[in-house]
Formats: structure tokens, C-alpha cells, sequence
């Protein structure tokens, strides 16, 4: 967890933030090429329809309030919104959020994008959400279990967490990092750190603390043959978790 200095005015403040400055960087250089598909978020518009099936299978999401933590440029933020949500979208990268507004004012869509973090969010929206979604966000934070503990706060009594990350193993190692990253080119080089990885059972436990049920998992299943992927309920290296709160 880094500190950060915060211009007020005249004055400075020091806070502690969950947020990895490296990260943010990272992901706000590609900004620019966040909605092209053949882009170096390609891998995100490819799952994007598996993962917004995975909610909606599991949770009404028409009319609902939906707070998507770390929306980035809105891929899945979207996908929510024309499935009849009413949906808040937050991230620390401007740039991120530059383009997700755009692209969907481009679409016609009202989504609330906020340049926050899911802590003040909470703060402020607190048990305010019938659903929240984190996905691809977990394993590049600094404190994951102090986000959980921030959804679990915003989320109404009875309602639906989902997050997804990439698990902790050899395997993940070798086809999520090695494999992905390094050979097949489906994410940027450096997308992810291994020892920022989670563990199924390290995500479950965190829920657990912060009052969410658990409920059911699946994971995404790619094909290096034919360069798509599918949905099997087992934990595997990319994997999605449904929470509901007590």
C-alpha cells in the first residue's frame, strides 16, 4: 500500500490509498486503444460476453443498481448498461474513464463513470447497490481482501458480488503468465505478477470475513487451437466467483 500526497488548494494531505501507482500507469497508457479488438485489450472483448453471462445467469441485473469497481475504458461496464442496468463505473485512471465516457456517449448510454476508489465509494454509498462487479482487478491491487471488504459495504443486504482474477499456481505460472503473456501474445507483456496472484481458497476466506456467501465458481477455459474460450464450473488459472452478501 503506497502513500499519496493530495493537492487540496494550498494545502496537502496524506492518505493511504489501495491503489498501485505502477498499475495505474500501465493500464492508462493503453487507454487510447481500449475499445479496439485486435488491440492489447483484445483478450477483455473476447471474454467480456462469457463474464457478463456469468452474472446475469446469476443475478437480475435489469433495472438493478450495478457498481462495476475498476471499470477501466467499460467494456463489461457496457455490456451491463444494455442489459438494462443502472450502472456506476469507478477506476483511478482519468484516462481509462476519458474513454470510457466517450465511447458511451458514442453508444447512447447513460452510465455514472467517477474517478474513485471503491473505499470512498463505500464511504459514501454504503449498502447502496444491488449488485457489484470486480473483474480483472483483484491481482493488481496491494490489499484485495480490503476491496472485498469495500464491495461488501456498498452491497445492499442479499446482494450479488462477482469477481473474477487468475489463480495462484505452476499452472497459471506457465499458461497465464509464460504462455499468454510471453508467447501467445494475448496480453501485454508484464499484465500480470505472479506473486500478486490469488488463490481460490485465499478469495473465499475473504469473502467469508466481510459477510459474503459464497456461492458458485467457474472459470474461463481457452483454446490455443481454434483461439477461444469457454465456461466450465471447476477453478482453474482464470476463474470468476459469485458471492451474495448475508
Amino acid at each position: 500500500m503506497r502513500v499519496i500526497n493530495l493537492k487540496i488548494g494550498w494545502k496537502y494531505m496524506t492518505q493511504y490509498v489501495n491503489i498501485d501507482t505502477d498499475e495505474i500507469s500501465k493500464f492508462s497508457k493503453l487507454a487510447k486503444n481500449w475499445w479496439d479488438p485486435k488491440g492489447p485489450m483484445g483478450t477483455l472483448h473476447t471474454i467480456n460476453p462469457l463474464r457478463t453471462k456469468f452474472i446475469t445467469d446469476n443475478a437480475i441485473v435489469n433495472g438493478r443498481k450495478i457498481l462495476d469497481v475498476g471499470c477501466g475504458g467499460g467494456i463489461l461496464t457496457e455490456s451491463l448498461a444494455k442489459a438494462g442496468a443502472l450502472v456506476t463505473g469507478i477506476d483511478l485512471s482519468k484516462e481509462a474513464l476519458e474513454i470510457a465516457k466517450q465511447h458511451a456517449k458514442e453508444q447512447g448510454l447513460d452510465i455514472d463513470y467517477r474517478y474513485e476508489d471503491v473505499e470512498e465509494t463505500a464511504e459514501k454509498h454504503a449498502g447502496e447497490y444491488d449488485v457489484i462487479t470486480c473483474m480483472e482487478v483483484l491481482e493488481h491491487i496491494p490489499d484485495p481482501k480490503k476491496t472485498l471488504a469495500a464491495c461488501s459495504k456498498a452491497l445492499k443486504p442479499n446482494g450479488h458480488a462477482f469477481f473474477s482474477t487468475i489463480n495462484r499456481n505452476l499452472k497459471s505460472l506457465l499458461f497465464a503468465i509464460i504462455i499468454g503473456e510471453y508467447v501467445l501474445r494475448l496480453l501485454t507483456v508484464g499484465t500480470h505478477s505472479y506473486s500478486k496472484l490469488i488463490r481460490p481458497k485465499e478469495l473465499k476466506q475473504w469473502g467469508q470475513d466481510n459477510d459474503l456467501e459464497y456461492s458458485k465458481s467457474s472459470s474461463l477455459i481457452y483454446n490455443p487451437f481454434n483461439k477461444s474460450f469457454k465456461v466450465q464450473e471447476k477453478e482453474d488459472v482464470n476463474y470468476m466467483v459469485h458471492f451474495v452478501k448475508k
